[in-house]
């Protein structure tokens, strides 16, 4: 139901209905961050599973197969489970609709109803968007040691961009969201290649 449909039946409420503009502006804001975040999602898990095959393998045909692999992955689970969220949240809000037209007669507008198929495709082309950064930065490099810290950088630069854009976004402090992201970043990242490296070590 639209915010803006809704009335209160309270003394000194009237005339203070939501401004329509400021809804429309946090809606797009909530859309947008949440593309940021799952475009961060894509990055982290996509560079963190480079890292770790990298751990135990240096050839780069193998760091390119397993990311392409966490990408498609990756994006197929995000849309899914957007998919099926949205999904939901659409059948809550079209039942309280259907009670609100059976005892008031008139019915919310479906103008503000979420898609589900919208937001599976946008939360499946963020994950992609995100995780073909370390695919591009480790596709053209053959040095093992090269192509490890390319990737790194890649990410780290990408993890900086995200924090900022979470963060104007959300309204709050870009420094301590970009800190949080990368240091996030960095951990799954150094947690992923030093497991798989001591589980190689291990093996042999």
């Amino acid at each position: 139901m639209a915010l803006g449909d809704t009335k209160l039946p309270l003394e000194g409420v009237e005339g203070q209905a939501p401004d329509v503009g400021e809804q429309d502006y946090t809606q797009r804001a909530q859309w947008l961050r949440a593309a940021v975040l799952g475009a961060n999602d894509g990055l982290v898990s996509t560079a963190s599973l480079m890292m770790g095959v990298g751990a135990v393998k240096d050839e780069p045909k193998a760091m390119i197969i397993s990311g392409f692999a966490g990408l498609v992955a990756g994006a197929c689970s995000m849309a899914i489970g957007e998919f099926v969220s949205v999904y939901a949240q659409l059948d809550i809000e079209v039942a309280q609709m259907r009670r609100e037209l059976q005892t008031k007669g008139d019915g919310a507008s479906t103008d503000r109803l979420p898609s589900p198929v919208q937001a599976a495709a946008a939360s499946a082309l963020a994950f992609s968007l995100g995780a073909v950064v370390p695919l591009l930065a480790a596709g053209f490099i053959s040095n093992y040691k090269v192509r490890l810290g390319v990737v790194a950088a890649a990410a780290t630069v990408a993890l900086v961009v995200f924090g900022s854009v979470g963060a104007v976004l959300g309204r709050a402090s870009v420094g301590r969201s970009c800190l949080r992201v990368v240091v996030g970043g960095w951990a799954a990242m150094a947690m992923t290649f030093g497991l798989m490296r001591l589980f190689s070590v291990s093996a042999l």
